[in-house]
């Protein structure tokens, strides 16, 4: 593919209503999406301007007035699963290719080393292994999402061994 037919590609993709096109001629394939790198509102942390307390103030007691929110009660012990997190930060993937299977289900008994999923990452995949062994309990993040630096991504149940 010449380098000015991928440039008439882009600027198709950033002027009109579509997020993402992929294209494959003479067996080289290319794919133009927009927005990947964006961060959703939901990911935004407001900033907080630190606020000083005086030394009196921070001596005086502080009284609970009943309008104050009950501290919420403990729940009920859930069981401790082990977490498998994101190393990286990038879009996740539960397959090598839109039409292949699954690397792993729910309740599908794992392996340490067991491939479980593709974090792409700047174009590059990588593939996210097991580091416990275990069953695989849920599934915490839809296919095609973004995903953070440390992000739960499954949870394993590894006393089902």
């Amino acid at each position: 593919m010449e380098l000015s037919y991928i440039k008439k590609i882009i600027k198709l993709v950033e002027n009109s209503e579509i997020d993402e096109v992929e294209i494959e001629e003479e067996g080289k394939k290319i794919r133009v999406s927009k927005s990947r790198n964006t961060v959703p509102a939901a990911y935004q942390v407001p900033f907080m301007q630190p606020q000083l307390i005086s030394p009196v103030a921070a001596q005086q007691p502080t009284s609970v007035s009943p309008l104050s929110p009950a501290v919420p009660e403990p729940k009920a012990a859930e069981p401790k699963y082990h977490e498998i997190r994101s190393p990286i930060v990038g879009t996740f993937y539960t397959s090598p290719a839109p039409d292949a299977e699954q690397y792993v289900e729910v309740g599908q008994t794992i392996k340490k080393g067991t491939v479980l999923c593709i974090v792409e990452a700047m174009k590059l995949m990588n593939e996210i292994e097991s580091d416990a062994d275990g069953k695989v309990v849920k599934i915490l993040v839809e296919n095609g999402k973004p995903v953070e630096y440390n992000q739960t991504l499954f949870l394993v149940d590894t006393s089902a061994v």
